[in-house]
């Protein structure tokens, strides 16, 4: 056992492991995080060539595809394939934390597929323990955040095992992949016409590459999966009411729900209305600037939902504080730390904040809209007595004058000091004897 994950290499033995074909590792097993995609179906022949025994293990977290042929397709490359349906972990364990925490990275992105690399790499550490494996494997490049993700996740759970990740080491273009599966017979189905790189799960849908690399140019229409163009969108408003307790969706239009319901619901009625397209130029871990298109109709709703709640129902104090909270709390997820001393204890904080967020939130959805028009709450801080400037009003206006004097005491002895010329230091005279 090594005190740390080490990252496996190949051709560069710079205190990193090498893999070599032979005897001595003919038989070592290898847990590939499994996707079905051109990436990890390459990957699975090129570990199989580098005399390694390959567990492809796909993680179902709702994304829109078939399951059992993507375990087929593994297993006729000769791979031993694992499916894992885990939907409502995800929505229980990791969406309903980061809602809470109304997560959202550089302010915009709900780090949709950030979120899920955590609960797969803790699966991929489970299985890889019950395989006996001594590796782990990502499709992951050396350009993007997700490396970070899945090799901080097997340094922080099972720092004994080691990372391949190929694609930081073979060298091939995404062209010379597509030709690497044709000549060795790896269905793979993509093309050099169709460019576009997806992420896919309950929480969103990301889009890469292509014509989206060019920052200036308005992302075309078929980029897009989940939402409806806000031009061709429904032309009457759908409103939307969503019932939280202590901070957790529980009912939609008055029906309760579990979450994962909640949220393919959501991403059905709100992607509809155009709701949840996301573009904006984003700061990756890496250092480097990536242009981002995502969509999140489900996310983009109850993060609004939520927020407008917690406006109702916590004090100014807290508030602030909170916001805080949720700039390091998205950091975190973005930068691969979920499994954290700090990510736990700012979790701990969030979930006692979060006691009193319950009541029910109106959405107006309309043509790439979502508004928050209405909000009740049985903890509503709120009160119309002292908000109303009509009768009834009961704020006592007499005491303001004394509240800003006292409040604004600082400033004004601040700037009283300021406009007084500075005295000069008097020694103390001698002492005398």
């Amino acid at each position: 056992m090594t005190p740390y994950s080490q990252n496996v290499d190949i051709g560069a033995y710079a205190c990193q492991l090498t893999i070599r074909k032979g005897a001595e590792m003919a038989r070592s097993k290898v847990v590939l995080a499994y996707s079905g995609g051109l990436d990890t179906s390459v990957a699975i022949r090129w570990l199989q060539d580098r005399e390694l025994d390959v567990v492809a293990f796909t993680v179902d977290v709702g994304q829109p595809c078939d399951l059992q042929d993507i375990k087929e397709k593994a297993e006729r490359l000769g791979a031993k394939a694992c499916i894992l349906d885990a939907r409502r972990e995800f929505a229980e364990d990791f969406i309903l934390r980061a809602l809470r925490a109304n997560a959202l990275y550089e302010g915009q992105y709900p780090l949709s597929t950030a979120l899920a690399r955590p609960l797969i790499g803790k699966h991929l550490v489970d299985i890889a323990r019950r395989e006996g494996a001594k590796f782990i494997a990502h499709g992951c490049t050396g350009k993007g955040n997700d490396q970070v993700r899945f090799d901080l996740c097997t340094t922080a759970l099972a720092p004994e095992l080691q990372i391949i990740a190929p694609m930081r080491v073979w060298g091939m273009t995404r062209e010379q992949e597509i030709e690497y599966a044709r000549e060795h017979g790896i269905p793979v189905p993509v093309s050099n016409a169709s460019p576009y790189s997806t992420d896919e799960n309950l929480w969103g849908r990301s889009v890469e590459c292509g014509i989206l690399e060019n920052p200036a140019i308005e992302p075309p229409e078929e980029a897009f999966e989940w939402t409806q163009s806000p031009l061709d969108a429904p032309d009457e408003p759908t409103y939307v009411n969503v019932r939280f307790e202590a901070g957790k969706p529980i009912a939609l239009d008055g029906k309760h729900a579990d979450l994962q319901s909640i949220i393919v619901s959501l991403n059905k009625v709100a992607g509809l209305n155009g709701i949840g397209r996301i573009d904006h130029i984003e700061s990756r871990l890496v250092g480097i600037k990536s242009r981002e298109v995502y969509e999140c109709p489900a996310a983009t709703v109850l993060l609004k939902a939520h927020q407008a709640l917690e406006a109702m129902v916590l004090p100014r104090d807290l508030l602030d504080f909170k916001r805080g909270v949720e700039a390091k709390y998205s950091m975190l997820i973005y930068d691969g730390l979920w499994f954290t001393p700090l990510r736990e204890s700012l979790d701990a904080f969030i979930e006692s904040a979060s006691e009193r967020v319950t009541g029910e939130v109106s959405v107006k959805l309309f043509k790439g809209s979502a508004q928050v028009v209405g909000r009740t709450s049985p903890n509503s801080l709120y009160n119309h007595a002292l908000a109303t400037y009509s009768s009834g009003d009961v704020f006592r206006q007499d005491m303001a004058e004394g509240f800003i004097y006292v409040w604004g005491l600082p400033a004004r002895t601040w700037a009283a000091v300021g406009a007084c010329p500075q005295p000069k230091l008097v020694k103390a005279a001698k002492r005398a004897r």
